[in-house]
């Protein structure tokens, strides 16, 4: 299989049964994530299966795969992915707190082509969530599930008032999911540049109809709240605008930005 970068499985899962099973997790159960150069705030994780060999339950490991009490105890973990031909070698519950940002990085251990495919299902997903790989924003849908190669930088910026989860998994290459990585990569809308573009172009529009909006903006001083505001003020119209979007725009310079939305 040619490595792709990103493609949505087309496949079918209960989202309402690993609803179910997630919520029977224990707040003791979520455990800080071992990275903590890596991020801001609260990045946290559920080892449901792991690598015998892995220095926490949430660490990569090359040994045998063992079961970890929220995998034995819920049956309907399995009951969802039972369709799935899968050989799982890890599988976690992975929490973004509100307000949390996963800085960019790699994960190393899944470059090569005998490395794992890591798979993601999201299961809550608030909308001012911006999951990126490769600069661009990936739409990933409570429900879904992603191949995403995480051997490319990507980063996650929760700026949502809710939590977000996705189950992880770690899966074996194998020939079901090579095959059904290519079908997706051939159905998955491109994420990039035409419907970015769009919805920035239609948030410009909106503040030219709409003056008062773009005087809220510019009388924030700080870039960090001017930010938040405007990818606030763009998900209340259904605007799906990214933060690095708007960080390019003022990288023209904010007497540009505020000049062209102040008529």
């Amino acid at each position: 299989m040619s490595r792709v970068a990103y493609a949505r499985l087309p496949v079918s899962l209960d989202l309402p049964l690993l609803l179910q099973a997630l919520a029977e997790v224990r707040p003791e159960q979520w455990q800080r994530h071992f990275n903590a150069e890596y991020y801001q705030g609260d990045w946290s994780g559920v080892a449901l299966i792991a690598p015998q060999d892995a220095l926490t339950e949430l660490a990569p490991g090359q040994g045998a795969s063992v079961e970890r009490q929220p995998w034995q105890r819920d049956p309907r973990w399995q009951q969802a992915l039972r369709d799935l031909g899968l050989e799982i070698r890890s599988a976690r519950l992975l929490r973004v707190g509100p307000g949390s940002r996963i800085f960019e990085h790699r994960d190393y251990d899944l470059q090569g082509p005998e490395a794992d495919l890591r798979l993601h299902i999201p299961l809550l997903s608030p909308p001012l969530v911006d999951f990126m790989l490769d600069g661009q924003r990936m739409p990933l849908a409570a429900g879904e599930c992603w191949f995403l190669d995480l051997s490319r930088p990507h980063s996650v910026d929760n700026r949502d008032r809710s939590e977000r989860i996705h189950l992880v998994l770690d899966c074996r290459p194998g020939p079901w999911l090579s095959q059904t990585i290519e079908a997706g990569s051939a159905t998955t809308p491109a994420p990039g540049e035409g419907a970015a573009a769009a919805a920035f172009a239609q948030f410009r529009q909106l503040l030219e109809d709409h003056p008062h909006l773009c005087q809220s903006l510019q009388a924030l001083t700080d870039s960090e709240a001017f930010i938040a505001r405007t990818l606030a003020l763009a998900a209340q119209h259904g605007l799906g605008i990214s933060a690095d979007q708007v960080r390019a725009a003022m990288r023209q310079g904010r007497r540009q930005w505020n000049e062209q939305w102040s008529h």
